[in-house]
């Protein structure tokens, strides 16, 4: 499906030494931020004090977080688990009240909103429990990588594996360079959002590395950069309606999915348009760079094989 059909090559691979210095200085920007400002993290990775609260209708989310709020905390978590009159309150340490103290003032607010309010469970979860977190994640993002690598060298070469992981890393630590630079909250959410842009940039670099094989075989006269720009041309069309369509998906949730999802969204609309600029600009101008010719990808006609002989490269 195409809603439209570019008869004319674009030369995207002409300007990639330029857009590739810049990617280069965003990357190390983010670096930098990332290893002097740090993460501002959520309690889930920070530990905290956790309250399980139920009322007897269903219960009002907005209120309950303008509640907590006005008792000063800025870094909280509110939202409804089992059923929706119950809601679980993630509350930050705080150095000059206990868990017991905290949840008491925070029932205290409440119940100035909805007498009926009841506590059911309130529980310390230390920050042991956060560096299990952090772990985890590492380790998710790193099979991640590893994964992505393997797979692509199995489908096309190591050429493209390579560009298509350094691509990848690219869009992840400018990520992590904006939530470190604006000091946004790094929740658990926000990782998996992180984690979803590296299988949604790689989607994006697969199209286009099999658009490139593709134009390999019918534009034998053809030079390499001439091919790749005709790749990327072809895609656009695609291109548009695949991460068009998403980033409305992604936008519906950033304004109308509470706190929650912000974050959330947040990461997927960075990596949506990193993703694509990454895949078009910078895996495909590594591969070029490290030398990948038609023969990496399309597999000679075996002279003495008759059967190979009625085959079309």
């Amino acid at each position: 499906m195409e809603f439209f059909r570019i008869h004319r090559t674009i030369p995207f691979m002409r300007h990639a030494l330029v857009l590739n210095l810049i990617s280069l200085i965003t990357f190390v920007l983010a670096v930098f931020f990332i290893a002097t400002r740090g993460f501002h993290l959520s309690i889930e990775f920070t530990g905290g004090t956790v309250m399980e609260v139920h009322y007897s209708q269903a219960a009002q989310i907005d209120e309950v977080r303008n509640a907590v709020s006005s008792l000063g905390y800025s870094d909280f978590q509110v939202q409804n688990f089992g059923t929706s009159q119950d809601v679980m309150i993630r509350l930050p340490v705080r150095e000059d009240l206990g868990s017991a103290a905290q949840s008491e003032t925070v029932l205290a607010a409440l119940k100035a909103q909805s007498p009926d309010v009841e506590l059911r469970r309130v529980e310390f979860v230390g920050p042991q429990v956060g560096q299990e977190l952090v772990t985890n994640g590492l380790l998710a993002l790193l099979f991640v990588v590893i994964g992505i690598m393997v797979y692509l060298a199995l489908r096309f070469e190591w050429k493209f594996a390579l560009a298509g992981v350094v691509a990848n890393l690219h869009d992840v630590i400018i990520i992590l360079g904006f939530f470190a630079f604006f000091q946004w909250e790094f929740s658990l959410a926000v990782l998996a959002g992180v984690l979803a842009v590296l299988g949604y940039s790689v989607n994006e670099s697969v199209v286009i590395m099999d658009r490139i094989r593709e134009n390999f075989r019918k534009q034998r006269t053809s030079s390499v950069q001439e091919v790749i720009n005709s790749a990327i041309t072809q895609t656009i069309s695609r291109t548009i309606i695949t991460h068009g369509s998403t980033q409305m998906m992604v936008l519906s949730m950033f304004f109308f999915g509470g706190p929650t999802l912000h974050n959330f969204s947040l990461a997927l609309t960075i990596g949506i348009w990193f993703g694509i600029y990454s895949s078009v600009f910078v895996a495909a101008a590594i591969a070029m760079w490290l030398g990948v010719k038609r023969e990496d990808l399309v597999k000679p006609i075996k002279k003495d094989d008759p059967a190979s002989e009625m085959e079309m490269p």
